[in-house]
């Protein structure tokens, strides 16, 4: 693998920003980025467009436009795409080190958001507040004669036990705020690698073990071949039947039809996913027809300050690159 030539110092950086609107929908301005180089945004681009709205830039931004070899190769100027993102599998990073395109991602932005929203999930599980307030509003308090009621069962977090799948940043994260909960906490993961120092914790030897000792899964690792499926119709057999599966990492983690098999059959209590297989979703999606199944739009990264982070991030992975000095590469 040889790198394509740098950019000279007096040559004025060409940067392409291919779906800037994910990043930037009107609340978190280019600016600096725009003090780097001659900068075109697009705030979206389809498949089609690629090649023809990369083809002279010297450095693609990107968050979910894929980058295929093929793509790749039709690209001759291309020396850096930079992913808006922590998952970077919309790039094909072995064709482009074959290429000499260096590949840049954001490998922490959105920790405490994301672990967050996975708890925003959780508790609308266990409380259903806007079905709670909708029945308020629909005058159920009034007409039910007690000073108290409530439509669906209301679960306590503390002594269950959270069972995480993953281990890196926001699988730690989940951990201390179940803590918090004075929930038990365990961990699924190929790599053993700082364990809390709470003692109210445990490694599990399989994912088969987990599931069936948890009453909360909750998914926090990357798609690769590895992983892909892994909440698969052998693997919901293990669920308790009064358990929660969140998933706010990547859809195809989940065979969805499988899911929603299961919650048909009662194999768990509910999911919450932020993420599916297709996005946007599919008409034809399971989970959209499955019961007690909370669906949210990817949004649990989006928080301003996680894309403001994300932001300033890619600005350092464009300036360190120019400077000959290439950082977050993949």
């Amino acid at each position: 693998m040889t790198l394509r030539p740098s950019i000279s110092a007096s040559t004025v950086p060409r940067i392409t920003i291919l779906d800037g609107v994910t990043l930037n929908p009107g609340d978190n301005p280019w600016d600096e980025l725009g003090k780097l180089g001659k900068v075109t945004i697009h705030d979206r681009t389809p498949a089609s467009e690629v090649i023809a709205r990369s083809t002279d830039a010297d450095v693609l931004v990107i968050n979910k436009v894929r980058l295929a070899s093929q793509t790749l190769a039709q690209l001759p100027d291309l020396k850096l795409v930079t992913v808006t993102a922590t998952g970077y599998d919309c790039v094909d990073s072995a064709a482009a080190k074959e290429l000499g395109i260096t590949v840049c991602n954001v490998p922490e932005y959105g920790t405490d958001s994301v672990a967050q929203h996975a708890f925003a999930l959780l508790l609308h599980l266990c409380h259903h507040v806007e079905q709670h307030d909708r029945a308020v509003r629909a005058g159920k308090w009034q007409q039910c004669g007690d000073f108290s009621f409530w439509e669906r069962p209301l679960i306590a977090l503390a002594g269950k036990t959270l069972g995480i799948v993953g281990w890196g940043r926001i699988g730690r994260q989940m951990a201390e705020i179940g803590r918090a909960f004075g929930m038990q906490i365990q961990s699924y993961t190929r790599t053993r690698k700082d364990p809390p120092t709470f003692r109210e914790f445990a490694w599990a030897e399989s994912l088969q073990d987990l599931v069936s000792q948890s009453d909360v899964v909750t998914l926090h690792c990357p798609l690769t071949d590895a992983t892909r499926g892994m909440i698969n119709a052998d693997v919901l057999q293990h669920f308790r039947r009064d358990s929660f599966l969140l998933n706010t990492s990547r859809g195809a983690l989940v065979v969805e039809q499988d899911l929603a098999d299961a919650l048909r059959d009662g194999k768990l209590l509910a999911a919450a996913v932020d993420v599916v297989s297709q996005e946007p979703i599919t008409d034809n999606n399971p989970l959209l027809t499955a019961p007690h199944c909370v669906i949210t739009p990817h949004q649990a990264w989006a928080t301003l300050l996680a894309r403001q982070r994300l932001m300033q991030t890619t600005v350092e992975n464009v300036r360190a690159f120019l400077a000959g000095n290439p950082i977050h590469t993949v």
